[in-house]
């Protein structure tokens, strides 16, 4: 039996491009000709591509995490500055990036004044999580119970839910900053008790713990409720100090 003729390179790119192998299918011939000028074997040849490949797609999945999250911008950990607020446990807010808080399927709580750095340090620990393959939604606490209603009076309530129920990791920023109205408290309760030990929550607020009341309508209860699952398994870090977007006024 005669052997088969090699294919030619628009052969071979239309196999790869069947194969849903993008990456190869642009730099195969590139790679091909440095395997030859390098000597490289067969299999340094294919591992080469298949590297290239790998790489390609985890980027894909991970722009496609940080689409999906939502976030209003992008921030680091690197970029934030410890040194503004007067207290602010740097080796908590540290720790938090080691994603265990998300492994366990617990919370953090980011509490203190505005213009401290606090959805800055959401935004970081979300971006961070979609770098570590996480699925993360980021939203505002009262954007959400907006969603929330809407979707209520639209027939369309558990598949709304399900959209903050079911990431990896769902940020909830600036709880406590507008008033909720006991619909609102009992949807977001909702949300609480769905991701209960389910799902982890990094949760930003302005408000003390004992504040919470005034929050949520006046009820004692759904606050009880409320704050035994968001406490359970949480992280607490308080940040205190003047607002960082006052910094140039401050300083002159």
């Amino acid at each position: 039996m005669s052997p088969k003729k090699d294919a030619t390179p628009e052969e071979l790119r239309g196999r790869l491009d069947a194969l849903k192998l993008p990456f190869m299918r642009d730099h195969v011939e590139e790679l091909a000709r440095a395997a030859a000028a390098g000597d490289w074997s067969h299999t340094q040849f294919l591992a080469r591509l298949l590297e290239g490949e790998l790489a390609q797609r985890q980027d894909k999945a991970l722009a496609r995490r940080i689409k999906a999250a939502c976030f209003p911008f992008i921030k680091t950990l690197q970029q934030f500055d410890f040194t503004w607020p007067t207290k602010i446990n740097r080796q908590n807010v540290q720790n938090l990036f080691r994603m265990n808080f998300i492994r366990e399927q617990g919370n953090a709580i980011l509490l203190g004044g505005v213009g401290l750095g606090k959805t800055h340090l959401a935004v970081a620990l979300g971006y961070a999580a979609c770098e570590a393959g996480f699925n993360v939604r980021f939203t505002t606490a009262i954007d959400m119970v907006n969603k929330l209603i809407a979707a209520q009076n639209a027939g369309r309530y558990t598949k709304e839910l399900r959209n903050y129920a079911r990431p990896h990791l769902l940020i909830m920023d600036e709880l406590g900053y507008l008033a909720i109205d006991k619909r609102g408290a009992t949807l977001l309760f909702e949300v609480f008790r769905a991701r209960y030990e389910r799902g982890a929550i990094v949760l930003t607020t302005n408000k003390t713990f004992k504040e919470w009341t005034t929050m949520f309508d006046n009820d004692p209860d759904l606050t009880s409720a409320l704050l035994d699952r968001v406490l359970h398994h949480a992280e607490a870090i308080v940040i205190t100090g003047k607002s960082y977007r006052m910094k140039d006024r401050v300083e002159t």
